[in-house]
């Protein structure tokens, strides 16, 4: 098994990973660590699918949108079609 070696990205996702700042800010902080450093400017103002990390961070950490219903509606389809 590969050692990867630590963490390489956190990515915070969902409604109040890709809507909360403050959750982001909250979740980062006192981790430098760890290697973890959160731009406070770029993550007050992260829309979409973004880098949030600081100059010199060690670990990155993106904003990425997803769609839960879709994954939702695509699991339940699958299963309650009959099996092939």
């Amino acid at each position: 098994m590969a050692h990867l070696g630590g963490i390489h990205a956190i990515v915070f996702t969902g409604g109040i990973g890709e809507n909360s700042a403050s959750m982001r800010a909250a979740i980062c902080d006192n981790l430098d660590w760890f290697g973890i450093a959160l731009d406070p400017k770029t993550n007050a103002c992260a829309e979409g699918e973004c880098r949030i990390d600081a100059l010199g961070s060690r670990v990155q950490l993106w904003v990425m949108a997803t769609n839960e219903e879709l994954i939702v509606a695509r699991q339940v389809k699958a299963l309650l079609e009959p099996s092939k």
